[in-house]
């Protein structure tokens, strides 16, 4: 054989392992040298000075983060972390994307990060940055602090970007054309669930629903994604047991499961306050699905798919933890903007919130497909992972459901069911 050849495959297996290596999952040893070598590398960009724009700028858009700071609940487990710095490494790393493109056009952005303490007033806290010509503000907050937000006057003059709530409200009766949501909403995240389930032939459930108002919102998510797809809810139960059941599961679970035959266990506890128990105690043996078990979301940390092994390496090496659904959001916000003002040539308000709201507007987002809005409403429309705690399962919408205009508007209402009024 020639010379050639044995160059050609040496070049083939070394490009294979690059590749490979970059697509599997970090370990600590690794992010932690990667980290490093991120370190000396920035070291050498400041001797050289500061990365150059290749225009001159012409728009400079400034993106406010704001979060509010809360009465922390127990935690389920001594092994889950309490984090406070959720959203904050999203919105950097798609600062980051930002001007990868905007240093070309010369296009320039800047982060803003904001805390509100508990014993501070938000909406007063919130008109100070309004007064000081701030524009984008990227939202960390419950529904209850969204729509004290919603009566702010002159709220209308900037654009709202929510990475938290998943209220089906917000998209509804309290819409507002200025406000985007980025979390998939309660009908959304059902939908998506009862799409798989009912491909598995899953249809007859037994509905666990925990004493918080989240939980019945989602469980009302639930019973209407069973209407709409044919599931029945052979049983259904409220769960009010106080006790702590890290002692009194073995207990409890089974005889509050024991009754009808079900195929499937579906659970709404948002704050994880009983959930994760009912697993491996329940009388029959059955799979559970919802806010526990088969989880829906728009983002989860075994997602490796369409590039996203790459964002997790990369969010890992800069924050030292694992990228949750509200990092995700937040990145996606920013880089909707930063999109939008690279295709407009303009950050001026109103030309954003046409153009998000617009057919023309799509984003990259490791999903497969361009996520976008909702016109209706403006809520994201996107591909809603399916993953069980340690491994990816499925993706939704499941095949074989059609839509006139996308198959990403059969999960949650579609704009013939909408109640939003712009």
């Amino acid at each position: 054989m020639s010379a050639k050849f044995f160059l050609f495959i040496t070049f083939t297996i070394t490009l294979f392992f690059t590749f490979f290596s970059e697509t599997r999952e970090l370990s600590i040893k690794q992010l932690e040298e990667r980290k490093k070598a991120d370190i000396e590398r920035k070291k050498e960009r400041e001797k050289r000075g500061k990365k150059s724009f290749q225009k001159e700028i012409t728009i400079k858009s400034e993106i406010v983060f704001i979060s509010k700071e809360r009465e922390l609940p127990p935690v389920l487990s001594n092994l889950d972390p309490i984090l406070d710095d959720e959203g904050f490494y999203g919105v950097k790393l798609a600062i980051e994307d930002n001007l990868t493109t905007g240093r070309f056009v010369g296009h320039d952005y800047k982060a803003e990060f904001h805390r509100i303490l508990i014993d501070e007033d938000l909406d007063s806290e919130f008109e100070k940055l309004m007064k000081q010509g701030k524009k984008f503000f990227v939202v960390d907050f419950n529904e209850d602090e969204l729509l004290s937000l919603m009566k702010i006057p002159g709220i209308e003059d900037v654009l709202i970007f929510n990475v938290r709530a998943k209220n089906d409200s917000l998209r509804n009766e309290n819409c507002k054309k200025n406000f985007f949501h980025i979390p998939p909403s309660y009908s959304i995240l059902s939908d998506a669930l009862t799409q798989y389930l009912v491909k598995k032939k899953w249809k007859k459930w037994f509905l666990v629903t925990g004493p918080d108002k989240n939980d019945k919102l989602y469980s009302d998510a639930l019973k209407k994604s069973a209407k709409k797809f044919n599931v029945k809810i052979k049983e259904e139960k409220i769960w009010d047991f106080s006790s702590d059941l890290r002692r009194t599961a073995g207990k409890e679970v089974p005889i509050f499961t024991k009754g009808s035959k079900y195929d499937v266990l579906v659970v709404a506890d948002e704050e994880g306050e009983f959930g994760e128990y009912l697993a491996y105690r329940t009388w029959d043996p059955r799979p559970i699905a919802g806010t526990q078990g088969l989880k829906p979301s728009s983002w989860h940390r075994t997602h490796e798919q369409w590039g996203a092994t790459q964002m997790q390496n990369r969010f890992r090496r800069e924050s030292g933890r694992w990228m949750t659904e509200v990092d995700y959001h937040a990145w996606t916000a920013v880089r909707a903007l930063g999109e939008t003002i690279t295709r407009t040539q303009s950050n001026d308000v109103n030309e954003v919130q046409k153009y998000l709201l617009g057919e023309k507007f799509g984003l990259g987002a490791y999903k497969g497909v361009k996520v976008s809005f909702r016109s209706w409403n403006g809520q994201l429309r996107q591909p809603i992972l399916l993953a069980a705690p340690r491994s990816m399962v499925s993706v939704s919408p499941q095949e074989g459901y059609i839509h006139p205009v996308s198959e990403l508007d059969t999960m949650g209402e579609d704009e013939p069911e909408s109640t939003c009024k712009f």
